[in-house]
């Protein structure tokens, strides 16, 4: 096999003396020997690698046999790999952008079948439809959608049913429509796919009993709801009215009243989580979204106060690495400002982008937990 030539460069361009370089190089080159070993999806397009014994490049995720690191060269393009004399694996298929549009599509497929059948179809079918095998599908899907074919599968009946109710459907009418097999098999989950009972829910929250309150803090106003479950809704805001509004918006029939007795502790703990995020503790919550939404919102519970995560950590937390923009949509439909801390999620550029509350909120809580646990 002919001399590999040297490749091009994988640095930040700044100028080092010489051995100061190097070391960079080293650390980079070993950090993406580390990510090949691990398989890591999420290092596919960053960079790919040559193995000289073989002759071929690959993407980082490939699952060929791990090649020792001393036969492994880095590149910073596929074109600098080929420049180099090295084939596309046949396995990963490294130069065939083809092959993830192609997984998208049926991907999209399966999504469609999905939202037609009446009942959901089995992993056997919708994988036979797409062409794939059981394993791949399920894997592929969940990589690109971010959730599994079941997941989705709930997820799409749950919002039938809830168009339905809303549509004012009886409920035993919406629970078959939705595709439930049976009334019995609905109500052993309804407040897990509903978040209240049926009847509550097409009702628009009637016989829902939700408490709020409204307080000044350093960011505007808060406005702090509740249920017998635990927190709702916590939004930011310049008008106390707007904030109330909102609330009154989004559950039209419930019974909203002013907090009343014992409701100011709570209140109290949410404005710690904005003034003095390093000592709240954990809050009671009613969290309610989709099964992906609080997959998401679990994830940010996980970030600490004063570090941040990026949208593309996030997803990849969740073993979807390409399911950036849906994470970012889980954020901005995040209801619980703080106690669910979406403000901790940035660009892959370290820009702070935008926020429900406001992108000057964000900033303002992000220099405040890094003062914060900086002490």
């Amino acid at each position: 096999m002919r001399p590999m030539p040297t490749p091009p460069a994988l640095s930040s361009g700044r100028s080092a003396p010489p051995a100061a370089v190097a070391t960079a190089a080293e650390a980079d080159d070993e950090a993406r020997y580390a990510a090949i070993a691990r398989r890591d999806r999420a290092a596919d397009g960053r960079f790919w690698y040559g193995v000289l014994t073989t002759g071929v490049y690959c993407r980082p995720s490939c699952a060929a046999r791990l090649a020792k690191r001393a036969n492994v060269r880095f590149f910073a393009s596929r074109e600098d790999a080929r420049a180099a004399g090295l084939r596309a694996c046949k396995r990963c298929r490294p130069d065939a952008d083809s092959e993830r549009a192609h997984l998208i599509a049926a991907t999209e497929r399966a999504c469609r079948l999905i939202e037609a059948a009446e009942e959901p179809p089995t992993l056997a079918e919708l994988a036979d439809a797409t062409g794939l095998s059981r394993f791949h599908f399920h894997r592929v899907f969940k990589d690109i959608v971010g959730v599994t074919p079941k997941q989705y599968a709930q997820a799409r009946r749950r919002e039938r049913l809830q168009d339905e109710l809303s549509a004012g459907a009886p409920v035993t009418d919406a629970i078959y429509a939705a595709g439930f097999g049976s009334s019995t098999r609905f109500y052993e989950n309804a407040d897990g796919i509903l978040g209240m009972r049926a009847t509550a829910y097409r009702c628009g929250g009637r016989d829902m009993a939700i408490r709020y309150s409204v307080v000044p803090c350093s960011l505007g106003w808060v406005m702090v709801a509740a249920t017998d479950r635990g927190l709702c809704s916590i939004a930011l805001g310049d008008s106390a009215d707007a904030l109330e509004a909102g609330l009154r918006s989004r559950f039209a029939r419930a019974d909203i009243a002013a907090g009343g007795e014992g409701f100011e502790s709570l209140v109290a703990r949410v404005v710690d989580l904005i003034e003095a995020p390093q000592v709240a503790g954990d809050l009671p919550l009613d969290i309610r979204g989709t099964a992906f939404q609080q997959r998401v919102w679990q994830s940010l519970r996980q970030i600490p106060a004063g570090r941040t995560a990026t949208y593309g950590e996030v997803a990849a937390s969740l073993g979807a690495p390409r399911a950036v923009r849906a994470v970012a949509q889980a954020c901005a439909a995040n209801p619980l400002a703080v106690a669910i801390p979406c403000h901790r999620v940035v660009c892959a550029n370290g820009s702070t982008s935008g926020y429900r509350w406001g992108a000057a909120r964000k900033r303002a809580l992000l220099a405040r937990e890094a003062k914060a646990t900086a002490r």
